[in-house]
């Protein structure tokens, strides 16, 4: 009798493993890419050549990547949103993918990277949108929301929070934004970074995100630098962009989104956002994600972006 019951435990567990690892196997959605190429046009816009997807119709959602990345970041966004019923719109901007690239760090400053996405809504016939960033173009995002709210609806931020909040003000994260200060190092950033094939850059990136991607876009004429003017406009002594810009309340529903494996930014400066958000504030934690979780895990981020579109 106990040999037969202990059989039976045996099959039970068998059995509950195969269905955990099914479950576990139908979390793992696949999602895939889009081709941006295909629905892409070249938008002009404050002197400047843009190359913008456009996807779906609906209210629109307009998607702004950070360093060193280009639009095919959102390459596993696109669909989705879309899908939901928005209209899709994603630009490589100033500096880089194949957007145009002005010499000068003059031209990299943060009220001129707003401009060109406002200019590339006017083009393309949009009052008001709801605005997606990451990285560097959440900190762009937080900007425009702040400055321009009439033109949009909702944001969504992705890794970097909001200007001024206590978050950023922590050893931790001092530690972690030490390249703020070597990315304007003019020159000798540029030298390190390309030094025995982009070994140095590869490793700050983690072997992560683009890789071959980033490398072949930076390693045209003048592009490397105009992606690190970003920062030298911008981030010239410490928390240049995140302390200095004394941005008004931002009064639309927000989302933040951070993931546990970001080597680049603490969970601090993403949580304690909400005290410049005076419209409702959300924030979700990603577990065992990098950096470029857009890229890592795009089914559990689409699956936010369409819920909280939808909730306002």
């Amino acid at each position: 009798m106990s040999g037969k019951l202990s059989q039976c435990r045996r099959f039970i567990g068998a059995l509950a493993l195969l269905l955990c690892c099914q479950t576990g196997a139908q979390e793992q959605e696949i999602v895939a890419p889009f081709d941006m190429a295909a629905h892409s046009r070249t938008v002009a816009a404050n002197g400047l050549e843009f190359p913008v997807t456009v996807h779906g119709d609906g209210p629109a959602v307009v998607f702004l990547h950070g360093f060193p990345d280009a639009r095919t970041v959102w390459r596993y966004q696109v669909q989705a949103v879309a899908d939901a019923g928005y209209r899709v719109i994603v630009p490589d901007q100033r500096g880089f993918g194949n957007a145009s690239r002005p010499e000068g760090v003059e031209h990299y400053r943060i009220d001129l990277l707003a401009a060109d996405i406002i200019a590339i809504m006017d083009e393309l016939g949009i009052a008001r949108a709801r605005l997606v960033g990451h990285d560097f173009g959440a900190g762009l995002a937080w900007f425009m929301a702040a400055h321009t709210p009439e033109r949009f609806a909702q944001l969504v931020v992705m890794s970097v929070g909001s200007s001024g909040n206590p978050g950023w003000d922590t050893i931790e994260q001092r530690e972690a934004s030490w390249y703020f200060d070597f990315f304007n190092k003019t020159g000798i950033a540029e030298t390190a970074l390309q030094a025995h094939d982009w070994d140095f850059f590869r490793r700050l990136t983690r072997h992560s995100g683009d890789q071959e991607h980033f490398i072949r876009d930076l390693s045209r004429p003048g592009a490397l630098t105009a992606a690190l003017n970003w920062y030298r406009a911008n981030t010239r002594g410490w928390g240049g962009l995140h302390s200095g810009l004394n941005y008004p309340l931002i009064d639309m529903p927000v989302m933040g989104i951070w993931s546990s494996g970001d080597p680049f930014l603490k969970e601090p400066q993403m949580q304690e956002s909400a005290i410049n958000v005076a419209g409702p504030w959300r924030y979700e934690r990603l577990e065992d994600a990098g950096h470029w979780f857009m890229l890592e895990e795009p089914a559990a981020v689409n699956r936010l972006l369409v819920e909280f579109f939808g909730s306002f």
